[in-house]
């Protein structure tokens, strides 16, 4: 029986190489699932056979009314924690303390209420698992809350089903930032794999970090479901849920804070949009420059000292042909430091990993986190623009004056959140770029006695004449 999948993302198939163009929504019949690799062999509506990323594909099971439970695999034993440890070990349970309303205080200015402990989770071993008779494979990652500390599988289509449920509720109040990039070819190489760990464990920290995402129930829900049921009744909740869009906006109090005038919201609002869109630039202008120092230190620097360090083991060599008895220390303090710059340049091309990887990690979670400032922003002005045309409306009878009151108290609200949300993104910014940077220049100061040390020797080998 020939089995049917739909097709998630779109692909482009290179010439060559044997593969099938396919498009989101089409229909494909996969002819060969044992191709391995992380692709298949498919054939579309018009005949045409070639290989597709498995990834970019669902399998069609008409048994099932909902399709994520087919991604759902068999959920292990220690996937989740009995109904009688669920109070233990600090959890926080889904209910109750996790309400839907998002407190604004203003004690130092609006802020978003922070709750009494600090979330994180720890992202870890990366399992290859498989499904279909082991012809579909994937990489599972353990996902373990400091709330709990029971750790719950999930997949990289688990993450980003977190990522689109919590862009679609807080988007429009909180910059949610994407995931990591997917990657198909070499999903499995150790490196890869490594990478992706790594930064989806910076992407969850992060959210971890927000304490209106971190406190909502289906962020808590994926971090600490006990059982497929409890799973997926909790998916399908969190799939059903209205308060999203400009409707999370309802649920926000700002406890004790007066309405803002308009002039006032909307100055604040272009005041956050000239900072994001400034840093924005500055942050993309460091990564270029960043990658253009990694390859100057992975490439043409480490071969400029290796050929210093040949010179110089090279002129030894011709020292050594002149037969002159007296010069052997000069030949062997010149040979040392050839190799002193040999060992230098295999220094240099593996610094970047050390240090500056780091700087760039940093850079690029805030290159994607201010990416989304300008449709949050967005929201904002349109409804600073709608307060403003309120006026004409009462004027035409279109709308009550009691209606541009609440259109202003609305607009009051929203621009406190914004506000909130970027005294958040002030004080998380501060925070992490004085640990990067720390963490740089440490590395960076350690490299460089490192160097001088070396040459230090080798200089040392030289005889005061």
């Amino acid at each position: 029986v020939s089995t049917q999948a739909q097709v998630l993302y779109d692909f482009t198939a290179e010439p060559g190489n044997n593969e099938l163009s396919v498009r989101e929504g089409e229909t494909i019949t996969i002819t060969n699932q044992t191709i391995g690799g992380g692709w298949i062999e498919a054939k579309n509506s018009r005949g045409e056979v070639g290989l597709v990323p498995e990834d970019y594909i669902e399998v069609s099971n008409g048994a099932e009314d909902d399709e994520w439970d087919e991604e759902w695999d068999d959920v292990k034993s220690s996937g989740g924690y009995a109904e009688s440890e669920a109070g233990e070990g600090g959890a926080i349970n889904r209910g109750g303390a996790h309400g839907s309303s998002m407190k604004i205080t203003g004690e130092v200015g609006p802020v978003w209420a922070y709750p009494d402990y600090q979330l994180d989770c720890v992202v870890a071993d990366p399992k290859k698992g498989s499904k279909m008779y082991g012809l579909k494979s994937y990489i599972e990652y353990q996902v373990i809350p400091t709330t709990t500390n029971k750790p719950v599988n999930h997949r990289y289509k688990h993450f980003d089903w977190l990522y689109e449920r919590l862009l679609e509720k807080f988007g429009s109040a909180i910059p949610i930032p994407s995931l990591p990039d997917k990657q198909v070819t070499g999903r499995f190489e150790e490196e890869f794999i490594k990478m992706r760990m790594e930064r989806l464990q910076g992407w969850m920290s992060r959210m971890c970090r927000h304490p209106v995402i971190s406190s909502s129930e289906v962020f808590q829900l994926f971090l600490s479901y006990k059982d497929e049921k409890d799973w997926k009744m909790g998916k399908r909740k969190a799939e059903k849920d209205e308060t999203v869009g400009v409707m999370v906006f309802s649920t926000i109090e700002p406890e004790g804070l007066p309405d803002l005038d308009m002039i006032e919201v909307e100055q604040k609002c272009e005041q956050f949009n000239r900072f994001t869109r400034a840093m924005d630039d500055g942050v993309k202008d460091l990564l270029t420059i960043g990658n253009e120092h990694w390859k100057r230190c992975t490439g043409p620097l480490p071969k400029e000292y290796q050929r210093i360090g040949k010179a110089f083991q090279n002129l030894s060599s011709v020292f050594i042909s002149s037969g002159y008895e007296g010069e052997a220390a000069l030949t062997d303090a010149l040979t040392a430091a050839g190799k002193t710059y040999e060992e230098i340049a295999q220094m240099v091309a593996e610094q970047p990993k050390k240090d500056l990887h780091f700087l760039m990690e940093t850079n690029n979670e805030y290159k994607g986190l201010l990416g989304c400032f300008p449709d949050t922003i967005g929201v904002h002005k349109a409804a600073i623009e709608k307060v403003k045309e309120a006026d004409k409306l009462v004027a035409a009878g279109k709308i009550t004056p009691s209606d541009k009151i609440t259109m202003s108290k609305r607009a009051s609200i929203m621009s406190y959140s914004l506000q909130a949300e970027m005294n958040h993104f002030h004080s998380n910014r501060i925070y992490d770029y004085n640990r990067v940077m720390q963490q740089y220049l440490e590395q960076q100061v350690k490299f460089y006695e490192m160097i001088a040390e070396k040459l230090r020797h080798a200089h040392s080998q030289f005889t005061t004449m």
